[in-house]
């Protein structure tokens, strides 16, 4: 975080995400870069923080040296904005007054062009006596001075003109022809935003914001997720767990199976986050159910992020065994999303979970399962780091985070498809296990930070009943290695529901 005193009440940009990261907007009465490649949504942007000024009361203009009206316009219908109230100023409306002077003149073109278009620009400027202003692009104007000197006094004169206007300027750079960053203009704007577009192996492509300067004012650095759908750009601030801290009664929460919660010590803790692994079918998700339905019964809010398996059989499964999550979900207390492989950022992710938490006062959060989450964004980097981010905000606001992991294989050793097992604080461990001919599942924990637990391991069912766990298998050796060796009586085990 950069610090220096600010410059007055922020001028808004009309995008959430954007003023939030930049401590509430842009200040105003001063020159901005916005830069990026061709389709990152400069546009886009410029267009939302034009009409942010519309609404408001302000005179906005648009200067479009490289879009025609009609190019402008597309967008805006795109996303459904009116623009009546705002001033377009199109550089088709001068290029036939620049052909006339070309064909009659000994000086050479580009000066002419250059001084003509820069004079235009300026008397519509002085014309509309604009609030917000936005040049669209620096490409044409670069092109016009032809070499960095010529640039380089423009753009300085173009700041000039602009500070006794009480005018927010915002001029776009799309880099054409650029081989290097421009830093001629960066070194002159009051503050530089960069927008950037990475194609992914597969699916949607990711797009992040930097900003890059931001004089007098405390932004928040770094990179930030962004999403160009209908309404606009959409922003997602990089989350800052440390930023986020809440005051929570420090207490155990029942799962309903007084089995299960002794297993576990008293049941799972506020703040603290679980890892339930085993191999497929040995009935994580079930667990991460019946610990949400029990609060759902206490009044409290879950939500389950699911990346592998379809609402719909999840539905069907849990009515099966008898769980009541249909009437808890049409109440409100049990929440359901569906996130779709390789659509979805860790920022916009992470923005989904803030909110869940800060909006919506959710107290349990259920990642179903962990393989899904790391498959669905493939390209990411740090994106372990990104989590244990994610879990420090979750911790500090006392939620109890709950996450299932597939391991590899059904019975003998198991390997993880990842090691993120130092990230939370409760392991909960599932396995297969055979007994007089019979396959069999097994529940231990081997792991709990946030206070003591049981060292058994206790037999685990599931039936149209729903779920059961028994007595401590005391006299079963090698357990969880999926071949265990049975050294007691059958009467132990869990008895088939009459």
């Amino acid at each position: 975080m950069k610090s220096e005193p600010t410059l007055g009440r922020p001028c808004a940009t009309g995008i959430a995400g954007l003023d939030a990261i930049l401590g509430g907007g842009l200040p105003p009465n001063r020159l901005y870069l916005a830069q990026g490649d061709p389709g990152v949504g400069k546009t886009t942007v410029a267009l939302q923080f034009l009409l942010q000024g519309v609404r408001a009361g302000e005179k906005a203009l648009y200067i479009a040296l490289s879009e025609t009206r009609e190019e402008i316009q597309a967008v805006a219908d795109s996303h459904g904005w009116n623009l009546n109230d705002l001033e377009i100023f199109e550089l088709s409306a001068l290029e036939q007054q620049l052909w006339q002077t070309k064909q009659s003149t000994l000086f050479h073109p580009s000066e002419l062009e250059l001084s003509k278009t820069t004079k235009m620009l300026l008397d519509e400027i002085e014309r509309v006596k604009p609030a917000r202003l936005v040049v669209d692009s620096l490409s044409e104007l670069r092109l016009l001075s032809e070499n960095p000197l010529r640039y380089r006094r423009q753009i300085l004169g173009l700041k000039q003109f602009f500070a006794p206007l009480s005018c927010t300027a915002v001029l776009l750079d799309d880099r054409s022809g650029l081989e290097v960053a421009d830093l001629q203009v960066q070194s002159i704007a009051h503050g530089v935003i960069t927008l950037e577009k990475r194609i992914t192996d597969y699916g949607a492509p990711r797009r992040t914001l930097t900003v890059d300067k931001l004089r007098g004012v405390a932004f928040q650095e770094g990179s930030h997720d962004y999403l160009i759908q209908t309404g606009g750009v959409v922003v997602f601030p990089r989350l800052v767990a440390a930023a986020h801290h809440v005051d929570f009664v420090d207490e155990s929460i029942s799962s309903g199976l007084p089995e299960l919660d002794a297993l576990l010590g008293g049941g799972l803790d506020r703040g603290t986050s679980t890892l339930i692994m085993g191999p497929a079918g040995t009935g994580k998700t079930s667990i991460a159910f019946q610990h949400a339905i029990a609060a759902a019964d206490r009044g409290e809010k879950s939500i389950f992020f699911l990346f592998d398996e379809s609402i719909n059989t999840i539905t069907k499964r849990t009515t099966a065994l008898g769980m009541q999550l249909q009437q808890h979900v049409e109440s409100g207390r049990i929440a359901l999303q569906q996130l779709d492989p390789a659509a979805i950022s860790p920022g916009e992710f992470g923005a989904r979970i803030r909110n869940a938490v800060l909006q919506e006062k959710v107290s349990i959060i259920v990642l179903d399962s962990l393989g899904g989450y790391l498959q669905a964004m493939p390209n990411e980097k740090l994106l372990n780091l990104q989590l244990h981010e994610l879990l420090t905000f979750l911790r500090q606001q006392g939620v109890v985070t709950i996450i299932t992991l597939a391991q590899h294989g059904l019975i003998g050793a198991m390997e993880s498809p990842v090691d993120v097992t130092y990230i939370a604080d409760t392991v909960l461990l599932l396995r297969f296990f055979e007994s007089a001919g019979r396959v069999k599942k097994a529940v231990s924990v081997i792991k709990k930070r946030s206070g003591a637990h049981e060292d058994t391991i206790r037999e685990f069912r599931i039936d149209a009943t729903g779920l059961r766990v028994g007595a401590p298998l005391t006299d079963f050796h090698g357990v969880l290695t999926g071949v265990p060796t049975f050294r007691g009586h059958q009467q132990e085990m869990l008895q088939e529901h009459q």
